[in-house]
């Protein structure tokens, strides 16, 4: 006879159905990286390619071929495509296992909780992408700034490895700075950082960014900085707006909520 299996009314998990639930969940995860993992490795000359467009097209302005990709081995090259599917693999398939994080995270949430968390979900996604595309837009002319120092009579020969990683490093970058308003929004939401604050302290802000451009962006010149700093600068007014629209809207809603409050006291929770 089969045993029947009983719920509990106030939809609690035993600590072993918490580690079911997560090792479905990073399964699904496994599975929808090395499923998409067949496309980046499918369109791996297209994406070594354009990775190595702006090395070959510095060594056609120069005339030599003094200026190109090195592999310090013969298996550095199955590697390299390897490490390519997987990155491909990981970005594209990253509104499943960052959904599954969600999904895991959901339950222990209230209703009103799991709605707000389901829009920065639908929102981060597009901006991830959006600073990823910025940053194959300007990797580039990145590349060619820095090798447009190299010596004439000199040659230039960049680790295959390194100069990947050196990309991937870059679009990881970008994609996680266009993800600076959901965090802003975020905290506002939740009664942490406040609309007048975020206003008031632009000019932190703007130094924070500016040092972060600097150090995820390894040009020596300030147009890469700037390229990476200005939409992120952009997206934190854009931020500043939403919070004060969120902010009159909870004011509608809770007249006098705001009231009496000093500078330096916190605001309640939504």
């Amino acid at each position: 006879m089969a045993r029947a299996t009983t719920r509990d009314p106030e939809g609690r998990m035993s600590l072993g159905q918490h580690f079911k639930e997560l090792r479905n969940r990073l399964l699904i995860s496994c599975i929808a990286i090395a499923a998409l993992a067949v496309v980046g490795w499918y369109w791996y000359d297209e994406i070594f390619a354009f990775v190595n467009g702006p090395i070959a097209r510095v060594a056609r302005e120069r005339g030599d071929d003094e200026v190109m990709l090195r592999f310090q081995n013969i298996t550095e090259p199955f590697a390299m495509q390897l490490r390519v599917a997987v990155f491909s693999g990981i970005v594209l398939a990253s509104p499943v296992w960052i959904w599954q994080v969600w999904a895991f995270l959901l339950p222990g949430l209230h209703q009103r909780e799991k709605k707000i968390a389901l829009v920065y979900f639908f929102i981060s996604i597009p901006l991830f992408f959006a600073g990823a595309a910025m940053a194959a837009f300007t990797f580039p002319r990145l590349v060619a700034i820095l090798l447009g120092f190299t010596p004439e009579g000199a040659a230039n020969l960049p680790g295959a490895q390194e100069f990947l990683s050196l990309w991937l490093y870059f679009m990881l970058a970008f994609g996680l700075a266009f993800l600076l308003p959901v965090v802003l929004v975020a905290l506002n939401q939740v009664g942490i950082l406040s609309a007048r604050n975020m206003r008031r302290s632009w000019r932190v802000t703007l130094f924070a960014i500016l040092v972060f451009s600097a150090f995820m962006t390894p040009d020596p010149s300030a147009w890469t900085m700037l390229a990476m700093a200005a939409p992120v600068f952009f997206l934190f007014w854009c931020a500043v707006g939403v919070a004060f629209l969120l902010e009159r809207r909870r004011e509608r809603k809770n007249p006098g909520r705001y009231a009496g409050l000093a500078p330096d006291q916190p605001t309640p929770l939504p």
